[in-house]
């Protein structure tokens, strides 16, 4: 119930040492429940389809890291010591492989990865059934649990003090912001309940913060009769919820 998911976000939170980094940071969090899983389909394959050409549309006019947002993200990254050649946001990574093609991984995935692309901002989703307490964005202290995959195997790895993490009581959702997120919360073709977070900086304002939202809530509606969602957006001001 839509509830539920508003309790869940609630908790959520970014620490000022986040805010103290980048002021103008703000991340729209969009809880979902009740979604029927599945393969990708041809609904999914259309917006895929419409984000690899938003991208070549895009490119053809700038190069990747001239377009304000992903400057941005290049900004805040070299801000807490990444190397934004080596470590880049998510949304910057997904715009290079438009090109050559998206990934096809499942529909929920999908989604979300298009909706990025079209709307030029980070956006991450996770099953949500995982979570183990409430999400909060923080500066790490190194010693936070990281589950991940290297070299074909499962391993623990630690964020660098002072990287920007998504976490929960469990350890590290997302290390570096929005850079890569761990194997525990992955959204899978069984997940029907999910957590989306759209990150924004500067050069986007909160209407298209919104926009974006709406572009990915509208989607996610089609994935059952009972979808239901609630969404919040965490800023330095008054956080505000919304649900339906």
């Amino acid at each position: 119930m839509a509830e539920a998911l508003e309790v869940f976000l609630g908790g959520a939170r970014v620490e000022p040492s986040v805010f103290e980094l980048r002021p103008d940071y703000r991340a729209l969090l969009v809880a979902a429940d009740h979604l029927e899983p599945g393969r990708g389909d041809d609904v999914s394959e259309d917006l895929l389809f419409r984000a690899e050409f938003t991208a070549q549309q895009v490119l053809s006019s700038a190069p990747v890291g001239e377009l304000p947002h992903v400057a941005a993200w290049r900004e805040a990254y070299r801000a807490f010591g990444a190397k934004p050649q080596r470590t880049r946001s998510s949304v910057e990574a997904l715009i290079r492989r438009a090109d050559s093609g998206l990934p096809r991984v499942n529909r929920l995935t999908d989604l979300y990865n298009a909706i990025s692309v079209i709307h030029q901002l980070p956006l991450g989703g996770e099953d949500l059934s995982r979570y183990r307490g409430a999400p909060r964005l923080a500066r790490a202290t190194g010693t936070e649990p990281f589950d991940t995959v290297a070299a074909g195997a499962e391993v623990v790895e630690h964020p660098e003090p002072g990287e920007v993490v998504w976490c929960d009581d469990a350890g590290v959702t997302c290390r570096r912001w929005n850079w890569r997120q761990a194997r525990r919360t992955q959204l899978h073709e069984r997940t029907t309940t999910a957590l989306f977070i759209l990150d924004a900086l500067g050069p986007m304002t909160d209407a298209q913060v919104y926009a974006a939202g709406e572009d990915l809530v509208t989607h996610l509606r089609r994935l059952g009769p009972n979808v239901t969602v609630a969404q919040r957006l965490l800023a330095m001001s008054s956080p505000t919820t919304k649900d339906d």
